[in-house]
């Protein structure tokens, strides 16, 4: 119970009008406004009673004393009626009660348009196996629906850490301080949500089928990860760029793995230094083989995926452990995991 709050410091203060008053988007002068002139006609009355829910929930009530009319600078031009004064007062409530579920669960339309998207997701952190389900949508706002069946694919060696992407992942209430966060050289997959922007391979034309844009792997093919180089974490042609850069993933390998690849955007707009380059979706090693920060799956299963992709719907891929799924599906409005894919996890 917060007791025996004078106007003078509701009126001259902002820390105290925060106490009482959470959230409260009037500001401080407008609400010394209506209170002084509300208290004017409430003069014959020893105080007068505020009540507030805070975002927590608990229910505050702040009995604000009455004092002299002039201690505000600018005097009200309005009178309330005593009919006035009980609706003002519940129309605060009201909306500390709306700030407040607000800020509990703030909404965001993180997927935006798109109405294609990958969804991986791993038991916890740590986790280096996971599942993709693809998900569609007629358009933007319908609610999506699984496509396939699901596929097993894995992450990082070191598991998952929160990547630079769409939707903030910085954000104090979303990143908790023992959180992972994507670094480069780290061994990690990065968490959040991302474009899907080119596809890539080993074939010199696109394949039968694909509709992403296409960039066939020569040998003269890199990404760049020296934080050192204006072309960090990007896919260029060391022939047409002059080099500045000590170190690259040469992309035509000698083995299979990027025979069939796609480009995750991860940390690409803008480019920060250190947080993580050159994420893949291609082809692994095998079940429970992590990648040094890609995701990975069976070459048949990439290929089915690149068929399936669509560059007219905005594809993105979310990549969370299953935790920090089920915390942000509402906020950040994702489709709701199959019973299957949750069971897989446990």
């Amino acid at each position: 119970m917060i007791e025996n709050i004078s106007i003078r410091r509701i009126a001259n203060s902002k820390m105290a009008l925060g106490r009482v008053i959470t959230w409260q988007p009037l500001r401080p002068t407008r609400l010394c406004k209506l209170i002084s002139s509300a208290f004017q006609i409430a003069s014959t009355e020893a105080t007068a009673v505020l009540t507030c829910v805070t975002l927590r929930g608990l229910v505050f009530t702040a009995s604000l004393c009455v004092q002299q009319p002039d201690i505000c600078p600018i005097q009200p031009r309005i009178t309330m009626t005593s009919m006035t004064l009980k609706l003002f007062f519940t129309c605060m409530v009201a909306s500390c009660f709306v700030s407040a579920a607000s800020a509990r669960s703030p909404k965001q339309d993180a997927l935006g348009p798109s109405t294609q998207i990958l969804v991986v997701t791993t038991s916890d952190w740590n986790g280096v196996e996971g599942v993709l389900q693809r998900y569609e949508r007629s358009q933007k706002k319908k609610k999506w629906r699984a496509v396939g069946a699901q596929i097993q694919v894995v992450v990082g060696k070191n598991g998952l850490g929160w990547g630079v992407g769409l939707p903030p992942t910085n954000d104090a209430a979303l990143r908790k301080v023992q959180d992972p966060v994507k670094k480069e050289g780290d061994g990690k997959a990065p968490a959040g949500i991302f474009h899907l922007s080119t596809a890539f391979g080993y074939a010199a034309q696109q394949p039968a089928g694909w509709r992403m844009p296409y960039l066939n792997l020569t040998q003269s093919v890199e990404c760049v990860d020296d934080t050192e180089s204006k072309s960090y974490n990007r896919v260029v042609d060391n022939t047409k760029i002059s080099p500045d850069w000590n170190s690259s993933e040469h992309m035509l390998r000698s083995d299979e793995l990027y025979r069939s690849g796609l480009v995750v955007d991860h940390n690409s707009d803008p480019v920060t230094l250190g947080s993580g380059s050159c994420i893949f979706m291609h082809i692994w090693r095998g079940p429970g083989r992590g990648t040094v920060g890609c995701t990975a799956m069976p070459e048949e299963q990439i290929e089915s995926v690149l068929a399936w992709l669509d560059p007219a719907k905005k594809p993105l891929l979310v990549q969370l452990p299953l935790p920090q799924y089920k915390q942000l599906r509402k906020r950040w409005k994702l489709p709701a995991l199959s019973l299957s894919i949750v069971i897989k996890h446990l």
